[in-house]
């Protein structure tokens, strides 16, 4: 078991991937870098990135099933430039000599109103959440494809792009681009490579706080979700364990959504029903 820094506990006794090899995209913070860890206490060898080098000693760690500590391998890379994502994949393969996962994690965006936001702006955040992906998913494939045993690819999506996003118009159209994606490289690239989408919900990560309006405002809006709470990274790497793994070797094209049963309708809200 491994504990997260709320107390939550996930189990990943239940995964074993020792002798595996993950990339996993902007893995140095928030749910990126709960997915490193869950990775590294399974027992992979994980292989990271990022637009900026964490501090000597912020790069993900964990212990793993050997009991060894395993720290993840660490590449400077920008994946808006397709040679940086290519070498992202390259890094691992030469390391390692194989890839079995890669979890497209990196993305995001600020707020900014689709009345003004400049087309440069939309640009970088779908090259970030679209085309970054879908780059790096074609540098795996190309591995992973000549591998006996293939692989399996997880794409980090949204609920910003499964229903509408003011103030981040552009970011959940991108995202809702990647669902599709998802489903149409799951069909092109089977049997080998599976390819699945985790569209997560509200998450409590370092930048909650600052999103949501201080400790105060993350309270109120945990209290949204049916659970009660929002999620943690580790939740969301829960779920890329399982996609990576055996356990779910005939799932293929399938966007599993995790929001904590969602938001209660605002109609009902507001009739006094919830």
């Amino acid at each position: 078991m491994v504990t997260s820094s709320d107390g939550h506990r996930m189990a990943v006794a239940a995964f074993d991937y020792t002798g595996s090899v993950v990339v996993v995209t902007g893995g140095s913070r928030g749910i990126g870098r709960g997915v490193v860890r869950a990775f590294l206490a399974a027992g992979a060898e994980v292989v990271t990135c990022g637009r900026h080098r964490p501090a000597a000693g912020d790069v993900p760690e964990a212990t793993g099933p050997d009991g060894r500590r395993r720290t993840a391998w660490f590449v400077e890379a920008d994946l808006r430039v397709a040679d940086d994502a290519d070498a992202v994949v390259a890094e691992a393969v030469s390391r390692f000599g194989r890839l079995d996962v890669l979890v497209n994690n990196a993305g995001g965006s600020p707020r900014a109103s689709a009345a003004t936001a400049s087309s440069r702006f939309s640009e970088s955040i779908v090259a970030l959440n679209l085309l970054a992906p879908l780059q790096c998913a074609q540098a795996a494939n190309a591995v992973m494809q000549a591998q006996e045993s293939g692989g399996a690819i997880v794409n980090i999506g949204s609920v910003s792009g499964l229903r509408p996003s003011p103030g981040t118009a552009v970011y959940g159209a991108a995202k809702a681009g990647l669902v599709s994606l998802t489903g149409s490289l799951a069909v092109e690239w089977a049997p080998k490579v599976r390819v699945n989408c985790v569209s997560a919900g509200l998450v409590a990560t370092e930048a909650a706080a600052d999103h949501y309006g201080g400790d105060d405002g993350v309270a109120r809006v945990a209290a949204t979700v049916p659970l009660g709470r929002m999620a943690t990274p580790d939740d969301i790497a829960g779920l890329c364990l399982f996609l990576g793994s055996a356990a779910a070797s005939y799932v293929s094209g399938a966007n599993l959504v995790a929001h904590g049963g969602g938001e209660p309708p605002a109609f009902l809200a507001a009739a006094g029903g919830v």
